[in-house]
């Protein structure tokens, strides 16, 4: 007998969700059944966005966010659920890097990678989680979701992008942190660490000298594309994933083993 999973009446908030991985996120839990809020800084390419997922029989908001602005986080998690409804799915996908030696990274460097991949992820999960307890105080048992994108890098050390390692391996800590506090209230917090996966960002880099020299060093020589995050996106939303919480999964073809 076959399964399949079902978000319908959950509403689910998008960080990042303008391009890459973000948007591939709110594709598949929209067509999964949620109703998906779509954040971030370029509302205009959210808007196009909302228009593909809306043309498809999808529902979708979109709100501006800037993760690395706590007065932005808060106005937008109060938008997305002024108009679509109260938060079921929080994918905390909003991340940035800089490619650099150590001895090279400045302060403006520092902080730009550690105040969107940490403190940005922090706040956002924090805003969501604080509404989510409080509702989860009635009487029916909760089942809310918070997937925190971290990487591979967070497992393992990669030249050139020390602070992005840096701070994906805090994104890890941080997601069996809020685990073992939010647990008890009907909140599961998982993290997903993808490999390399070709994107409209990066896209260009395989073609490289560089980046066919990498993909030499991948396991199956190859890339991953955003579609191979769908099944475990799906799971760890799903109601199914119940018994998952603080976990922290690898999706990168076998890299880091």
């Amino acid at each position: 007998m076959g399964r399949s999973i079902n978000l319908e009446g959950k509403v689910a908030l998008i960080t990042g969700a303008s391009s890459g991985l973000g948007k591939r996120f709110a594709q598949v839990l929209s067509s999964a059944g949620a109703k998906v809020v779509l954040a971030s800084r370029r509302t205009e390419r959210l808007k196009e966005l909302r228009a593909e997922i809306e043309s498809s029989g999808g529902a979708a908001h979109v709100v501006s966010l800037d993760v690395t602005d706590y007065q932005s986080i808060k106005a937008a998690v109060a938008h997305a659920e002024t108009e679509a409804g109260t938060i079921d799915i929080l994918v905390n996908n909003s991340g940035v890097s800089t490619t650099q030696k150590l001895t090279d990274v400045t302060p403006a460097d520092f902080e730009f990678v550690l105040g969107t991949n940490v403190r940005g992820a922090f706040f956002v999960a924090q805003e969501v989680a604080k509404r989510m307890i409080m509702r989860g105080n009635g009487p029916a048992k909760p089942a809310y979701r918070i997937i925190n994108v971290a990487s591979v890098a967070g497992l393992r050390v990669f030249p050139q992008i020390g602070v992005y390692s840096m701070s994906k391996a805090a994104v890890v800590q941080m997601t069996k942190a809020m685990a073992l506090e939010w647990g008890r209230h009907g909140i599961n917090v998982n993290a997903i660490c993808p490999g390399y996966i070709d994107t409209e960002i990066n896209h260009h880099h395989w073609k490289t000298e560089q980046g066919q020299k990498l993909i030499s060093m991948l396991p199956r020589r190859r890339v991953g594309s955003p579609e191979d995050l769908d099944g475990l996106l799906l799971l760890l939303a799903a109601d199914e994933s119940q018994f998952m919480n603080g976990s922290v999964i690898s999706a990168d073809d076998g890299f880091s083993l």
